[in-house]
């Protein structure tokens, strides 16, 4: 099967109920009915970047795979990078179901899962059983559990025990289903968890993920702190807990946080203050809304050196990733931008 065919099989899967339609969707990643984008990368599209080496700038954000089940069909199917997770020190079931919407009408998401994952050890289980080398970059995102949390001790920990079989780490401090979770953001308490993580001795990148509900006059002090404990880069966005007045779908209401379309520009508005806040300090991922090759590029053009996708990819399936490869390719011959990096951060 070829992701387009695949693609063009998720009407029926959308009869399902979200979170049931997912597993199947993992399901079948790892049975390799998904298949894969034989295409290769066009050299404009590589990116080099926390001393890393991305085919292309697509990613696929934490929150799709939470259990590292399906890395390697993932990256086949054309992503520079597949980020797993957010996984944390025990298995935790999440919170009650149903967790996961779809807001067909504003292609769009919420969820309230509650990391919901079966823990590190299988985590690592997982990611040592991945037959190397890798066709591309591999993240671990990462969280402290609903009971028993401790911040300063998980963080560092979870960190320690993942780096080793990751490219890059990211410390998610910013998904609103964790209760405290984002009062994490403060500056005092990033400081905190940064100093117990000391990123410059984990041997890998790390990577902070930021809320796009953060008070704008919060945002420089938490670039100063990623800055000066040696963080390599920045996640804007999580989702939002903000419900613009334009939604339209019967889904609306539901707690939980809002993906998708409706935060292409909160969270893009937040990444191009990120950037002249930076000032080339620190490395930019642009999430949020992203289901185009116009949007993504609206993103590098914003300050983002990569791009991650998740909403867009559930509604768009497995066809999208080749898709804004060869759109984001076309969009930079018609600008006469020779390769991807000199576009970053352009129009911020």
């Amino acid at each position: 099967m070829t992701p387009a065919l695949a693609s063009a099989l998720l009407p029926l899967v959308r009869r399902f109920d979200a979170e049931t339609a997912h597993g199947w969707a993992i399901a079948a990643l790892r049975a390799g009915l998904a298949g894969q984008d034989r295409t290769p990368d066009a050299p404009e599209l590589t990116v080099e970047a926390m001393g890393l080496r991305f085919a292309n700038p697509i990613g696929l954000a934490a929150g799709f795979d939470k259990d590292a089940a399906a890395i390697v069909p993932l990256l086949r199917l054309g992503f520079g990078f597949v980020e797993a997770g957010t996984v944390t020190p025990r298995p935790q079931a999440g919170n009650p179901r149903p967790r996961l919407f779809r807001l067909e009408e504003d292609h769009a998401v919420i969820n309230r899962m509650g990391f919901n994952n079966a823990g590190l050890d299988s985590f690592l289980a997982r990611l040592r059983d991945l037959r190397r080398p890798l066709p591309g970059i591999v993240g671990a995102n990462v969280g402290v559990n609903k009971e028993g949390a401790d911040p300063e001790r998980d963080y560092p920990a979870l960190c320690r025990a993942v780096a080793p079989l990751a490219d890059y780490v990211t410390i998610n401090i910013s998904s609103p289903n964790t209760p405290g979770l984002r009062d994490l953001q403060g500056e005092e308490r990033l400081r905190a968890i940064l100093r117990a993580v000391a990123p410059r001795g984990l041997g890998k990148p790390v990577l902070v993920k930021l809320a796009p509900d953060l008070a704008e006059e919060a945002l420089p002090a938490l670039v100063e702190a990623a800055v000066e404990h040696g963080v390599a880069g920045l996640i804007i966005s999580n989702t939002t807990i903000s419900r613009p007045e334009t939604l339209r779908s019967g889904h609306r209401g539901e707690a939980g946080g809002l993906s998708g379309q409706p935060l292409f520009e909160r969270s893009t508005e937040m990444l191009r203050r990120a950037h002249r806040l930076a000032g080339g300090r620190l490395v930019l991922v642009g999430a949020g809304g992203v289901a185009s090759a116009e949007q993504a590029y609206a993103k590098i053009k914003a300050g983002a050196t990569l791009v991650q996708l998740y909403t867009g990819f559930a509604f768009a399936g497995p066809a999208l990733p080749g898709r804004l490869k060869r759109d984001l390719l076309a969009l930079l011959r018609r600008d006469g931008v020779a390769r991807l990096q000199d576009a970053v951060g352009v129009e911020a």
